[in-house]
């Protein structure tokens, strides 16, 4: 086993320990996304995270916008933020939300004011943000304050048979220690949604896993689909690696669990954990980008990306680790991958032994080291939204 028990990360004023330091720009609607871009180029040391929501939403829909925003603003890897939007109130009620985990942040509304007067301000607040902020030191944290999500992509027969087993063998070893973790993914459990029921810390769990489940096949899958979900489970992609049904996929995604733990509770989107350390589902898209963006609002610092045919997501704040047991997708697209597991296909590697590979490049990336996502500018930020807009 591995032997890493600390990190250096950066903790932040509600005792939470970030493994990043940036300074947010982060738009509460669409139109003020220019805004928040022209602040970012302003200022070295920001980033921006433009999306395409945020007018016109109501009910559950607006809610967990709201939810996202905040727990974007408020992911520990967030030193600071500047929120802009159209209007004050919506722009408010975010910052209100970031506030409450006592980080600086501070709010800016375009309306009465215009593009230019607003990214001035902004931006000289932000330059003050940079300052007070680029000079935090990271200090050393146990194991336990490190919280990873996990999700897979362009998934083929290797990803369940290496890098989805060494996800869960990373799990396995750590949340014993007492990490967060994260998986999610709905439909792409079906055809094993039984299984990862039997798989929740009681019956009880099991249950509300399985009304989530149940909920997105009533009113997502069902009403909206054409004949059936053949072009999007599994995707090309994954038929191209050797996966023929959404049952396949199912059991190799599962695999990212472990053998020796059990999921502790049922989170909605980008809702944060609170029954305590422990591993989570999380109801999500199987979509990347969206998965990733909603994890990252629920508080996760690190996520860990099982891929088989090769995927190149990345996430503005949290660091995406790729992992790989496709010989060829270390040859042909080596640049993206983080940990190569294809060892494990060859007989070379045991699952073990692949989990301490993966367990050090977390590590790693802890303490500072680029994912691949981050060396080639991989920021992908999607909102989850649940229907159309008034």
């Amino acid at each position: 086993m591995a032997t890493n028990e600390t990190f250096f990360g950066y903790r932040r004023g509600n005792s939470r320990v970030g493994v990043r330091n940036y300074v947010a720009i982060l738009p509460v609607d669409d139109i003020s996304n220019a805004a928040c871009e022209a602040v970012a180029n302003n200022i070295q040391g920001t980033i921006a995270l433009p999306h395409s929501y945020g007018r016109l939403q109501f009910g559950e829909d607006l809610e967990l916008h709201f939810r996202t925003m905040i727990g974007t603003g408020a992911n520990p890897n967030v030193a600071a933020c500047i929120v802009i939007g159209i209007e004050p109130g919506w722009t408010q009620q975010i910052v209100d939300g970031i506030a409450d985990t006592g980080k600086p942040v501070v709010g800016f509304s375009i309306e009465q004011h215009g593009d230019i007067e607003t990214i001035a301000t902004a931006s000289r607040k932000a330059k003050e943000f940079v300052h007070m902020t680029s000079g935090l030191q990271r200090e050393e944290c146990d194991i336990s304050e490190l919280w990873v999500a996990a999700k897979c992509g362009e998934s083929d027969t290797t990803t369940g048979l290496a890098s989805c087993p060494a996800v869960g063998n990373m799990y396995d070893k750590w949340i014993p220690k007492g990490i967060y973790g994260c998986f999610g993914e709905t439909t792409e459990i079906t055809g094993a949604e039984h299984i990862c029921a039997a798989r929740a810390a009681t019956p009880e769990i099991g249950e509300k896993f399985m009304k989530t489940w149940q909920a997105y096949q009533d009113e997502v899958v069902e009403p909206y689909k054409t004949s059936d979900l053949s072009d999007s489970q599994p995707t090309k992609g994954n038929i191209l690696g050797g996966l023929t049904t959404i049952e396949e996929k199912a059991l190799g995604n599962l695999e990212k669990i472990g053998k020796e733990i059990s999921y502790i509770d049922v989170l909605e989107p980008a809702e944060a954990p609170l029954s305590g350390p422990g591993l989570y589902f999380m109801d999500t898209s199987s979509a990347a980008a969206e998965c990733n963006t909603i994890q990252a609002a629920a508080g996760y610092v690190v996520h860990c990306f099982p891929t088989g045919q090769g995927n190149i997501i990345g996430n503005p704040i949290m660091p995406v680790i790729k992992i790989t047991g496709n010989p060829r997708t270390v040859r042909t697209m080596g640049e993206h991958i983080d940990v190569d597991v294809s060892g494990v296909v060859r007989r070379e590697m045991t699952i073990p032994q692949a989990g301490d590979a993966l367990i050090d490049a977390i590590i790693q990336t802890a303490n500072g080291r680029f994912t691949a996502a981050e060396a080639l500018g991989h920021k992908e930020f999607v909102m989850t939204k649940l229907y159309r807009s008034a």
